[in-house]
């Protein structure tokens, strides 16, 4: 019999696939549900990446879209409100893969803003020059921060590095601007969106520190 005073070993999360997560959908799950659900397996997620101290468990973490894919992670979090657990999740997750995906235009964005917001590039934290590479270890090195380091600071550190990027895209649609004017309503809205995300980060990291992210 196991003893009370035993440490209890932590859990690891289950891993919920697609087809699972469709099943759900199926047998009319009301909208209160859905949130019970998105909070908890971020909660879960969280908790358990913190307790472990283990290395190969935050290395999945991190990689969380890798085995899940990225429809299923929005469907979990993306709907969630900014200033939660979950809702700040997605956007990490989504900054992420986004690099993942183009990280030499993140890289091209991310050196013309890191000139023009030096306070945020040093919050940040990019290696230098702000190679492709070096976005992704950056963006690695964040999620890691949220299962291994101070949340609210991997927070702040996206908050940082969506606040450089955002600069570098208007930066590039006043370049487009007058010739190219997709390309520059393009970099104009999405600059206007990394900005929003910035802020809901900032916000998410106060509320963390005040003990109210959930």
């Amino acid at each position: 019999m196991t003893s009370d005073k035993e440490p209890r070993q932590p859990r690891r999360p289950k891993m919920f696939g697609p087809g699972e997560l469709d099943a759900q959908a199926s047998r009319g799950v009301d909208p209160a549900e859905v949130s019970e659900i998105a909070h908890e397996t971020a909660a879960v997620l969280v908790g358990t990446g913190r307790a472990a101290d283990d290395p190969e468990l935050t290395r999945r973490l991190v990689s969380l879209v890798d085995e899940l894919g990225m429809a299923t992670v929005a469907e979990l979090w993306a709907g969630r409100p900014a200033v939660s657990l979950p809702g700040a999740l997605w956007r990490l997750y989504a900054i992420h893969e986004s690099v993942r995906r183009d990280a030499a235009g993140a890289a091209a964005d991310y050196d013309t803003g890191r000139l023009r917001a030096d306070v945020q590039h040093v919050i940040a934290g990019v290696a230098e020059p702000p190679s492709p590479e070096a976005l992704r270890g950056l963006v690695d090195a964040i999620l890691t921060g949220v299962f291994e380091g101070d949340l609210a600071v991997a927070l702040e550190r996206a908050a940082a590095f969506c606040r450089i990027i955002s600069v570098g895209r208007a930066y590039r649609a006043d370049t487009h601007d007058g010739y190219d004017e997709p390309s520059a309503g393009a970099a104009t809205r999405s600059a206007a969106a990394l900005l929003d995300t910035a802020q809901d980060l900032e916000r998410a990291a106060g509320a963390w520190r005040a003990g109210n992210l959930t």
